[in-house]
């Protein structure tokens, strides 16, 4: 079998933990094994987003959810192996992203913040994990994101056309590849972020987001709300750049909840053009046009964004990253584990050219687990 690393990543639309367990085959590229999605804990769910906009900084508070983090991580690793019929001892490491509560790469001094216990994981499932991808990036003075570019560029970037890759997370962020250049990347905008806290706070919090955009394609477009988001500074800012919840949180939503004379139909619908614009507007600062998008995220499951991207990005070819065989949910996850094999290589696993660094720079902290001296091992017939 081929050495196994476990890919985990949690977003910033906080809507559940994405496992992906990859095979590292010694000559091809990376595949999947299994993926699979568990829910967060409703108490955890409601926490994080009173953490991420500083409602609620209380140090106890983070901590204790840091630790409960590492519970649900352990937890979900233990039902993905369950799943792919593996064992603990059949998984070299885990690529842990963890939950993103503050990310400020424009403060003095610029940092990111993440939580889920790599200590907690490591000791409950007795695999050693990878953590913390962003800080050494911004100590190298880059925006710390995106990170997934450089996992693209292994999945994607062999293909002979200029290729996009799309990714429709909390935040929408953009890899641009075109053969032998190097590799762009950068945050778009707003992804499903805004449209899911629409739908939370219109429906007092019975749905999490519009399925299959039914809500949004029964309104209308505000054309003047949709000037005002348009407006925004970030949408003008020359990469690289990249953004957050502390941009496209509360304050946002409550600017378009608090729009005179509209539906919450029309809210809906602006906010989703709002979020196909955002990425089309991205086209702007792309050396050239890519031929073919591939997007992935939850954003992939809305017919009528997909619709309205096709329409922005027309002729370009837009479609999910599954027809080029990765389920578009399983992604950042898999992308994760590519980025774990490299921290532990000792290998950089962070692009400049898309984080602004002056370097790059190997990402990414290891928590050693029980299984230390065998991927030592392995490590070892890797580097030979």
């Amino acid at each position: 079998m081929a050495p196994l690393i476990i890919g985990m990543m949690s977003g910033t639309s906080c809507d559940g933990i994405d496992v992906a367990i990859v095979e590292f085959p010694p000559s091809s590229r990376p595949s999947l094994r299994h993926w699979c999605q568990l829910a967060l804990p409703s108490e955890i769910r409601s926490a994080l987003p009173e953490i991420m906009q500083g409602r609620q900084d209380d140090v106890d508070r983070v901590a204790a959810l840091d630790r409960k983090l590492g519970f649900c991580y352990a937890s979900a690793v233990r039902h993905a192996l369950q799943e792919a019929h593996l064992h603990a001892h059949d998984a070299l490491a885990i690529g842990c992203h963890g939950q993103t509560i503050r990310h400020r790469p424009e403060a003095e001094p610029s940092f990111s913040c993440q939580i889920g216990c790599a200590a907690t994981l490591a000791e409950m499932t007795g695999i050693t994990v990878v953590s913390d991808f962003r800080r050494r990036d911004i100590a190298a003075g880059g925006q710390g994101a995106p990170l997934v570019p450089f996992a693209h560029r292994i999945l994607f970037g062999w293909r002979d056309e200029c290729v996009a890759i799309v990714n429709i997370g909390g935040i929408a962020n953009i890899t641009w590849m075109n053969g032998d250049h190097l590799p762009l990347g950068f945050d778009c905008g707003p992804g499903n972020m805004v449209m899911d806290g629409l739908m939370r706070l219109i429906s007092n919090h019975r749905l999490h987001y519009d399925v299959d955009g039914l809500l949004a394609g029964t309104g209308k477009v505000c054309e003047p709300l949709l000037a005002k988001l348009q407006q925004l500074p970030y949408f003008s800012r020359t990469p690289p750049k990249s953004t957050g919840r502390e941009l496209f949180g509360d304050d946002i939503l409550r600017y378009i909840l608090d729009w005179p004379g509209i539906s919450d139909a029309d809210r809906m619908r602006t906010a989703l053009e709002w979020t196909a614009w955002a990425i089309a507007n991205s086209t702007r600062f792309l050396p050239s046009m890519p031929r073919r998008w591939f997007v992935c995220g939850g954003g992939v499951n809305n017919p009528l964004l997909m619709q309205r991207l096709e329409e922005l990005l027309h002729p370009a070819i837009v479609q999910s990253t599954a027809t080029a065989g990765i389920p578009p949910m399983a992604v950042e996850a898999v992308s994760f584990a590519i980025l774990a094999k490299e921290a532990l290589l000792g290998r950089p696993n962070v692009l400049p050219s898309v984080t602004g660094a002056i370097r790059a720079t190997v990402g990414g902290q290891i928590t050693p687990g029980d299984n230390w001296p065998e991927l030592l091992s392995q490590l070892s017939a890797w580097i030979r």
